[in-house]
């Protein structure tokens, strides 16, 4: 049994490895297309957004030093969009790599609207469902039903080595497409569970979590980035992502993990800045608290901020703290 578990680990580490070596080659892949003209995001690193940045976690760690919050408990990305030809950004942690929870979500959704763009696959009202259902709510059923449309693989019984190494290969398709984008050190090829996985879906896992999803904030502030801009996709299908992601932080709600009101959008709202505009998808989990905001303030400010914390699950101000300094400060760089 232990032979067969290190096989699957090795099978595994080769199929998450073999998506950024091979990316280059897999720009001419049949299985997806990217836009004609698509380049990924040039972004400039920004010496005042990084001091920006780091002042805003060295004062979240400060404020939360007797919760005992340090500095390997968070990472953040930030990204400057008002000027879309001169694109800047900053990041702590950035490249850190951190189990998601929800914030993969996104990454499917993008690649689901490359598939319809493709006509890999076909729009239904099941899977429009499935789609707003994934986002909106956060329901990890419909991204379970979406990952199987994604990567046409499904749950069951665990599977002999031959078998096993066919159903990993196909699954392992949203990984070659952000790899084809010269995305690194992410992984995407899990569904989400509200308990845990079984069957194929744990022996995919490497039985103890190898090869869970993984994201750095980086990442996940290009991919908003890219969608923001309309990068990724045509148009109208851009609108259609940026849709979902439109959270109505106004008025009140008793859900403390409501994606509007329970992640950056607490900043908004203690700085009264009711005509702000947000876009996001949060992740969280018994451990995890994450959110991948993009805001638009009417004083003109417009910028992606990312922001995954580890171990503080029910903490909800940590990642407000951090917003709040970015709303408050960022108009000042120029």
């Amino acid at each position: 049994m232990k032979k067969l578990f290190t096989a699957l680990f090795c099978l595994i580490t080769i199929c998450q490895f073999s998506v950024t070596m091979n990316a280059q080659n897999l720009k001419k892949s049949k299985e997806f297309t990217l836009p004609a003209d698509y380049q990924p995001l040039a972004l400039e690193n920004s010496p005042a957004l990084q001091t920006l940045l780091d002042s805003a976690v060295t004062e979240t760690l400060e404020k939360f030093k007797d919760k005992n919050l340090k500095s390997e408990n968070i990472a953040a990305t930030l990204i400057d969009l008002r000027d879309a030809n001169n694109l800047k950004w900053a990041s702590v942690r950035g490249e850190e790599k951190i189990y998601p929870a929800s914030v993969v979500k996104m990454f499917y959704m993008n690649a689901l609207e490359r598939w319809l763009a493709d006509g890999r696959v076909k729009m239904t009202p099941e899977l429009e469902r499935g789609l707003k259902d994934m986002i909106v709510d956060s329901s990890n059923e419909a991204t379970q039903y979406i990952l199987d449309v994604l990567t046409q693989t499904s749950s069951g019984a665990e599977m002999p080595a031959k078998e096993f190494e066919k159903w990993a290969a196909k699954r392992n398709i949203v990984n070659r497409f952000y790899a084809a984008q010269n995305y690194q050190n992410i992984n995407v090829n899990q569904k989400t569970f509200c308990e845990d996985a079984y069957g194929i879906e744990q022996q995919f896992r490497g039985y103890k979590g190898n090869n869970r999803n993984m994201l750095t904030t980086n990442a996940t502030a290009r991919l908003l980035a890219e969608i923001v801009l309309g990068k990724t996709n045509t148009p109208e299908r851009t609108r259609l992502m940026m849709d979902l992601m439109k959270r109505d932080f106004s008025g009140t709600t008793n859900d403390a993990d409501d994606q509007a009101h329970g992640f950056t959008g607490i900043a908004l709202i203690n700085k009264g800045l009711k005509d702000a505009r947000l876009w996001s998808k949060a992740g969280w989990t018994s451990t995890t608290r994450h959110d991948a905001a993009y805001i638009e303030t009417p004083g003109g400010l417009k910028f992606v901020l990312v922001v995954f914390t580890e171990k503080f699950a029910n903490e909800r101000d940590i990642i407000p703290t951090v917003a709040g300094k970015i709303l408050d400060d960022l108009g000042a760089i120029r």
